[in-house]
């Protein structure tokens, strides 16, 4: 199941796309270019405006820079940059088929012969081949650099990484079938919570909105925290429309609307008084609300920079600090106008 999720302002959020990644992650084969002195390295990540994180690689021998999206279970390229990077298409002696579905129609499946990251080298990596055309162009509105592709949840898995989202730093083992841990984290005053992990290598972590028992997904690649509508009705929390948009890949647009939310939990940490985003979820989340506890949003990006969250990708741990160990900044400012209660209430201080 693949999905990712971007901002795009100020019309429109890419949010979401899904497909079965069974056959994908079986066959992506890690050649482990150990450094002499150390087998993990640590990649430095740039945030961009519309709340990303980028990590710099090599497709094909050739630069690329990539959203970390852990709501992505797969490896995805651009479709306007596969020829640029020379991905090729399944060979037909593959168990691999030519095309996957994502929410009711096909995207192509590519292969790229190497992804490399620091010393790392993935070889023979399939990947989704996705239009990304509105995230690079807003990207190009706000003079920022345009991603390339995403790296999902099958590298970092695979690599073992810890992504801490504060530090905007990604670990990765590049000794993976070794025993330990990355050196030199430190846990202390965090919340250490375990990962529920999906066929489908989606994270989840369980937690409560306004005392009501709840699962979100861990989503790098959401710009904010979203939640279903059907969910925040169910509650009856309060909501305020906005004019603006969301958009996800091969479905057709949805308004999005904002909530004050009372106590947001997960474990010991709580969240209070905080704004989030409302909206359609169900071409994510399909019957969630079927499950216990229901899966009910998308835990996003500025939760998890504010309150420092890490994901251990080995130990299939999520770590999480409070509002004071946090120094979480609060606003003072009355509610803006509904134009821009996204860019100013949701994304990070």
């Amino acid at each position: 199941m693949l999905r990712f999720a971007f901002v795009i302002f100020p019309r429109s959020v890419l949010r979401t796309a899904h497909l079965s990644l069974s056959i994908l992650c079986a066959l992506v084969a890690l050649a482990a270019n150990a450094l002499a002195d150390s087998r993990f390295e640590a990649l430095p990540l740039t945030r961009t405006r519309q709340n990303h994180m980028l990590v710099r690689a090599f497709i094909n021998d050739k630069p690329a820079l990539l959203i970390v999206d852990t709501g992505s279970p797969g490896t995805v390229i651009a479709s306007k940059r596969c020829s640029y990077f020379g991905v090729g298409k399944i060979p037909r002696n593959s168990d691999l088929p030519a095309r996957v579905q994502v929410n009711g129609s096909y995207n192509r499946l590519v292969m790229a012969r190497s992804l490399r990251l620091g010393g790392l080298n993935v070889s023979d990596v399939p990947a989704v081949a996705v239009d990304l055309s509105g995230a690079r162009k807003t990207a190009r509105a706000l003079h920022e650099v345009e991603a390339d592709g995403i790296l999902g949840a099958d590298v970092l898995f695979a690599t073992r990484a810890v992504l801490d989202c504060q530090k905007q730093l990604l670990v990765l083992d590049q000794q993976p079938e070794m025993p330990g841990t990355a050196p030199g984290m430190d846990y202390h005053g965090f919340e250490k919570m375990p990962i529920v992990v999906s066929e489908g290598y989606n994270l989840y972590v369980d937690g409560s909105v306004n005392g009501s028992p709840a699962r979100m997904m861990i989503d790098t690649g959401a710009f904010a925290t979203l939640l279903h509508r059907p969910f925040v009705r169910h509650l009856r929390i309060p909501t305020e429309e906005t004019q603006l948009q969301s958009a996800a890949i091969n479905l057709k647009q949805e308004g999005i609307d904002i909530a004050r939310i009372r106590k947001l939990s997960f474990g010991l940490v709580n969240i209070t008084g905080k704004d989030v985003g409302v909206v359609d979820l169900g071409g994510v989340l399909h019957d969630g609300l079927q499950n216990k506890p229901p899966t009910v949003g998308l835990l996003g990006a500025e939760i998890l920079r504010r309150n420092h969250g890490i994901i251990d990708f080995g130990t299939r741990t999520f770590y999480l600090r409070g509002e004071a160990a946090a120094s979480r900044k609060r606003s003072t400012t009355r509610r803006a106008r509904v134009t821009q209660t996204l860019s100013q209430r949701l994304l990070p201080d």
